[in-house]
């Protein structure tokens, strides 16, 4: 394989965008049956949700097909998309803020993210089936890929946005898509706000494991897992790559005495050896049975705000954020707290109070049936929930191509080029640029990096979000800067 700075995967990606396309574009048969999803491996958020789609919609008698648009991506992007990401997340957090808060502010992303996407399209269009229906993003990007396919005319058939967090980054709302999908009338109000004009409350999807237990099964479920069978659990889960300040908020939970923490790191094994040196007992890498566990414990104490947040709804447990990682996990966490579904603790002071609350008090109570709520009339079979409107779009169509169509031409293979040979030297330099991010000296570095990857933002101050102000000055309070 090629080290990064060689000049192979720029030749790759000229080869590719220079070699004749033959597309045929999906066109709707007159009873169109066949969904395809398109998520992305970015954590295990996006393509959750896109797996419990795929199976109700299959239960509902459709066929489906799911693509993952990092492999659509060519010359590998993909992968350094995906690997750089989570390098921000571990070892720049600060960094993955800034980038979040100006692209918010630009309302989307600069021109390199937008040349990254354009990339995309028509490899992902020739992967259409031709008997296609309806295709549904559960992935910003693939959004914006999606928008561009049908404001063009290439992509005929409907597009849907299923918008997975409490909270609407700009990024998810993209020009052409016809339908967006929002969990909650919170996302939904942000939605509008960010453009989208036709935006339904359908609810969250979420494993039908996840259910509310009795007392007699949450015994069983902690009998299973070894843990104690009467003190109160607070099940502390930092997503696929057990990004944040787990350690921190780990013995934050053992240290206030609210309850006994049961920490989920995800595939960070190194988290976990960390953790088990620190003393706490309880502490899992992945874990297959992941409802098991949340129907063991008393709260779910969360820092992101995505899938994981909506099966603990699903099993009746009370959700809080705490230590939330920069960007979408401060956003979903101000979200999740104006819908009324979760706590968000932002003074560690707070923690053992608003944790007793949530595991034996009211707001425990109110916060169960908010989550639960969500879920109301959403099984397979009824006529509410993201995948029977899906079904309902997929089998009646939403009507003709946007207007602003006709006006789209494609793009000559010459400026496709160019297009794309400076999108490589962009991801050479970023990737490059990120590796050095975090080293000493990143500050002003990641400052330099930032403009070119968001020319949109040019002229605006450079400051952070509100939330995360105000997060990381609570957070400091307490002495865990």
């Amino acid at each position: 394989m090629p080290y990064l700075g060689s000049t192979v995967h720029l030749r790759a990606l000229a080869a590719a965008t220079l070699r004749p396309k033959q597309t045929i574009p999906p066109s709707r048969p007159s009873a169109a049956e066949r969904v395809v999803i398109v998520s992305a491996s970015v954590g295990a958020g996006h393509d959750g949700a896109a797996a419990e789609l795929e199976r109700r919609l299959v239960a509902a008698g459709l066929t489906v097909d799911r693509f993952d648009l990092l492999d659509v991506l060519p010359a590998r992007l993909g992968r350094l998309v995906r690997d750089g990401y989570h390098r921000l997340l571990v070892r720049a957090p600060w960094a993955y803020q800034r980038i979040y808060s100006s692209t918010e502010r630009a309302g989307g992303g600069g021109p390199v993210a937008r040349a990254l996407l354009r990339s995309a399209e028509e490899r992902l269009l020739r992967a259409l089936p031709a008997d296609t229906g309806v295709v549904v993003s559960t992935y910003p990007g693939a959004s914006r890929v999606l928008g561009n396919l049908r404001l063009s005319g290439r992509l005929t058939v409907p597009v849907l946005t299923y918008l997975t967090d409490f909270s609407v980054h700009p990024l998810w709302v993209a020009d052409g898509v016809d339908i967006h999908l929002a969990l909650h009338a919170v996302p939904a109000t942000q939605a509008r706000a960010a453009g989208a004009h036709d935006v339904r409350v359908c609810g969250p999807v979420a494993d039908p494991r996840f259910h509310p237990v009795d007392a007699t099964q949450r015994g069983a479920a902690r009998a299973r897992f070894g843990l104690p069978a009467n003190a109160p659990l607070a099940l502390l889960v930092a997503g696929s790559w057990g990004v944040g300040p787990v350690r921190q908020v780990a013995r934050d939970l053992r240290d206030c005495g609210a309850a006994v923490p049961v920490v989920v790191c995800g595939r960070n094994e190194a988290l976990a050896d960390q953790l088990r040196a620190d003393g706490v007992e309880h502490v899992y890498g992945w874990v297959d049975d992941m409802p098991g566990l949340m129907h063991a414990a008393d709260v779910l104490v969360q820092n992101a705000g995505g899938l994981t947040s909506l099966e603990a709804f699903a099993a009746g447990l009370p959700v809080a954020s705490y230590g939330c990682i920069p960007g979408h996990g401060l956003t979903n966490a101000a979200a999740l707290d104006e819908a009324g579904v979760a706590a968000w603790i932002r003074d560690p002071a707070q923690l053992k109070y608003v944790l007793s609350e949530l595991i034996d008090g009211p707001r425990g109570l109110l916060q169960r049936e908010a989550g639960l709520a969500l879920f109301v009339g959403e099984p397979v079979g009824s006529d509410r929930g993201p995948a029977a409107e899906t079904a309902r779009v997929c089998r009646a169509g939403v009507g003709p191509t946007p207007p602003a169509a006709a006006r789209r031409v494609a793009r000559p293979a010459a400026r496709r080029l160019a297009t794309t040979t400076a999108l490589a030297c962009a991801v050479w330099a970023g990737a490059v640029g990120t590796a050095v991010a975090t080293t000493d000296g990143a500050p002003h570095l990641i400052h330099v990096i930032g403009q070119g990857l968001d020319l949109d933002d040019l002229g605006h101050g450079h400051h952070e979000g509100h939330a995360f102000h105000v997060a990381h000055a609570g957070y400091a309070k307490g002495g865990h800067q």
